[in-house]
């Protein structure tokens, strides 16, 4: 069977939509959704696939979308048609199915059973090994400048399948909208479709295949390069050597400003940095990453919105971000940090409490009330005061007797209809085994 015969197959489709179906994901340019597109795939099958075996099969250019980068800046999205996910999420997976056994043991973005984490193992082990200088290569625009001509000559040698290689061209020059106007694609794989990620890890496999022949070591995840030397002369070296290989071989650019030979302490890697403890070579959250988490917490508990939000609905959102957030990063050494956050967390939660009770007398009568039922001992006169105290929400929240009848246990056992604030330290220190 012919690898495009494979890709058309009714099974391999199905699989697609179903993926696609789950991965949800915003409308293309012809608005249909994902829910949508069932019916209309069950209407008109036979032609889709006739339409691509005949190679008379024409994607539609992706809706252009820009989201923020944790440094300020916008990163560009393409997102595909519904179809056109669809399609490429069913080219993406026998074509990854070819190079699964190709790619590199080092290469681990978008691959099965290979994650963020596994990457960041390897690298702990190159530098407990002694290679104590890093070279960090920043390539220019990757998904932007992948040089089309250079991806089929690479894609050739694998797939021997002009059909399958001329849907692939297709979709990369499908062309983009942005604010009603179509712009060809000369170069690049708009990140946004299932099949962006599969192309440059097979663009980059001749990277890694160099590092390899070199006896290198690397860990690559998607575009994010990292190699490892004893020396910084050797480090030096490598930089000049593989940043001009890069430009020569792959037509891509190395942003000499962000490229850079540095300690390990100086270095960082999906959103980690490395740190020395007790002899060994362990890792942490960035400091950007920290505050970002500070950042985003910060924004969803603004008084104005959380206050006229019910405080389960805010409590459950929170502790969703919190678990994503420390799920990510719970590899790291964070302890003391965590520690830090839980209880400005909680805090937080105190201050939109309070601000939901507003008048002096429902205060009074929630704080007594839970003084009575918890034993606190604290007595009439003082609750009466933090009732009518005249600070401002925050810094009255923040009073010894509001920290004492908000306790961390109340607030993460039972604060209104079941919801329980999660405590980020027992939730870290868990997912660690401590």
């Amino acid at each position: 069977m012919k690898l495009i015969e494979m890709i058309t197959t009714k099974e391999n489709l199905n699989r697609a939509y179903k993926k696609v179906v789950e991965n949800k994901g915003a409308r293309g340019i012809d608005g249909i959704t994902v829910e949508e597109l069932g019916n209309y795939i069950k209407t008109n099958r036979d032609d889709i696939v006739n339409s691509i075996r005949d190679r008379t099969y024409f994607p539609k250019p992706v809706r252009r979308v820009y989201i923020p980068k944790s440094n300020g800046k916008m990163r560009p999205l393409g997102i595909p048609t519904a179809l056109d996910r669809t399609i490429q999420q069913a080219i993406a997976g026998p074509i990854s199915d070819i190079y699964e056994d190709i790619f590199s043991e080092y290469s681990y973005g978008f691959r099965p059973n290979r994650s963020c984490h596994d990457a960041i193992g390897q690298a702990l082990v190159y530098l407990n090994d002694d290679y104590e200088w890093v070279i960090d290569i920043d390539i220019e625009q990757f998904f932007d400048k992948v040089n089309h001509d250079k991806l089929i000559q690479i894609l050739r040698e694998q797939v021997n399948d002009s059909a399958t290689l001329n849907l692939i061209r297709k979709y990369l020059k499908a062309g983009v909208m942005e604010q009603g106007l179509i712009k060809a694609t000369k170069t690049g794989v708009p990140q946004g479709g299932p099949l962006s990620v599969v192309l440059s890890n097979i663009y980059l496999d001749k990277l890694d295949k160099e590092l390899e022949q070199r006896g290198l070591r690397f860990v690559r995840y998607a575009d994010d390069v990292l190699i490892f030397t004893k020396s910084e002369m050797a480090a030096n070296r490598v930089m000049k050597s593989i940043s001009g290989w890069i430009e020569r071989k792959l037509f891509l650019k190395v942003n000499a400003t962000k490229s850079k030979v540095v300690r390990p302490t100086r270095s960082k890697y999906l959103g980690f940095t490395f740190l020395k403890n007790g002899g060994q070579w362990k890792v942490k959250p960035t400091t950007e990453k920290k505050k970002a988490l500070y950042k985003k917490m910060s924004e969803y508990l603004k008084r104005g919105k959380a206050v006229s939000r019910s405080i389960v609905v805010t409590i459950k959102r929170v502790n969703q971000m919190v678990v994503g957030w420390i799920n990510y990063f719970r590899i790291g050494m964070m302890k003391g940090f965590i520690e830090e956050f839980g209880g400005w967390l909680r805090h937080k939660i105190r201050v939109i409490l309070i601000k939901q009770w507003k008048k002096p007398k429902t205060i009074y009568k929630n704080l007594s009330y839970l003084n009575r039922k918890y034993n606190n001992g604290f007595n009439h006169e003082a609750i009466i005061k933090v009732a009518n105290s005249r600070l401002g929400w925050y810094k009255r929240s923040g009073m010894n007797i509001v920290n004492f009848i908000l306790s961390p246990k109340l607030l993460e056992t039972k604060v209104k209809d079941g919801a329980c604030l999660l405590n980020p330290l027992q939730y870290y220190l868990g997912s660690v085994g401590i």
